[in-house]
């Protein structure tokens, strides 16, 4: 074992519990502004996560360090590390009550639900990639609490058409979840959530097919998924009313855009060739944006590392790695989420990186077919 393996430790391990602060964001609107007095502090969430976070990155900067390899069989051991994922799963829970309980039983002007709202759909796209770094996993306990982590945000059919689906399809003209280059984030998400859900539906068919099952059966998960959200939105109506129930469809709503966001960014306009065989080419570093902004990763379980997840799924998130040849984003997640949401910036700022990333190479690129002869003519003018 050399030097550098005996004097490794993981200096971020204390740090990786800063992700279970953020299920309380949705307790921290409510807490602000009984506090203050005015409810303008309901939009605190928003504003910490949308700006304070974005210039965290900026300010405290990225984290290009990997764990050596002959390091990694025991980090993947290290229980502590599951456990915190684990937690997150009970923190939303009470979180989400708390927040149907206080928007229907406050009085709130529309501004102020709506604030509340958002806050409370912000963290669940946050424990929907809890969710991701479960569903992942082999073992029994971690994939039931990956469905229970799913449920509040009614995006049961994730799990499914994330594993199944988008890792074979991804960074293809195949796949719902990879951003084409000149596709805006509005545009994307039309596309996305349709071909999500019918590709879940389609593989979950698939599998109880093979072991003899009728698709409407009590082992399809996503149906599984399902009836906890049901029975959840149900049992909060009927002990709040059934006025909880357009802001639990809201914040529902807001928590998958989150998510939508985070598949824009991560494998916008990059593209995998198809061989003489008709298969794409595997999935490589390169295939993948990625961003070692040390904060937003200590938040989303080292999501932007994203490159080396594609590589290896069943990889924890405490041990995947940074690559140099994978293209690198300006900015965390959250700071590229602002300028997702408004396509002119975006384009301008990214549309240049990608022609960069793949060496001014046309065929590595992923098109929006309807904008394609114009991109070609702007980025591409020889090819």
């Amino acid at each position: 074992m050399s030097t550098a393996a005996l004097a490794w430790k993981d200096r971020k391990r204390p740090l990786w519990l800063l992700s279970l602060l953020v299920p309380s964001l949705i307790g921290a609107g409510p807490l602000l502004a009984a506090g203050f007095g005015h409810p303008g502090w309901l939009w605190a969430p928003i504003l910490i996560a949308y700006v304070l976070l974005p210039l965290a990155d900026l300010l405290i900067g990225e984290d290009r360090s990997n764990p050596p390899e002959s390091e990694v069989p025991a980090l993947e051991e290290d229980r502590y590390y599951r456990y915190i994922t684990w937690a997150v799963v009970p923190l939303l829970w009470v979180w989400w009550v708390f927040a149907a309980w206080y928007a229907s039983s406050v009085d709130l002007a529309w501004h102020s639900w709506l604030a509340l709202a958002l806050s409370t759909g912000l963290v669940g796209g946050f424990c929907i990639n809890a969710g991701h770094e479960l569903g992942h996993k082999k073992t029994r306990l971690e994939r039931i609490l990956a469905q229970w982590v799913l449920a509040p945000t009614a995006y049961g059919h994730f799990v499914i058409e994330h594993n199944r689906g988008h890792h074979r399809d991804v960074a293809t003209p195949a796949d719902p979840a990879s951003a084409r280059m000149g596709e805006s984030i509005w545009r994307f998400v039309l596309r996305e959530w349709p071909g999500a859900w019918r590709r879940a539906w389609i593989e979950e068919a698939a599998r109880l097919a093979r072991e003899c099952r009728p698709v409407w059966h009590a082992d399809n998960e996503i149906l599984q998924t399902g009836a906890l959200t049901v029975a959840s939105w149900t049992a909060l109506a009927l002990w709040l009313g059934p006025a909880v129930l357009p802001f639990l469809l809201v914040a529902a709503l807001w928590a998958n855009f989150q998510l939508s966001s985070a598949n824009y960014i991560e494998h916008y306009g990059l593209l995998r060739r198809v061989g003489a065989d008709g298969r794409p080419e595997r999935c490589a570093p390169q295939h993948s944006w990625n961003s070692n902004a040390l904060v937003s990763n200590w938040i989303l379980f080292h999501l932007q590392r994203h490159a080396d997840h594609h590589t290896h799924a069943h990889r924890r998130y405490q041990s995947l790695r940074h690559f140099a040849e994978a293209p690198q984003l300006p900015t965390g997640y959250f700071g590229m989420f602002l300028l997702a949401y408004v396509p002119p910036l975006w384009f301008r700022v990214m549309d240049r990186r990608l022609v960069a990333a793949v060496g001014g190479d046309a065929t590595r690129v992923n098109f929006a077919p309807e904008r394609r002869a114009a991109l070609l003519q702007q980025h591409f003018p020889v090819a």
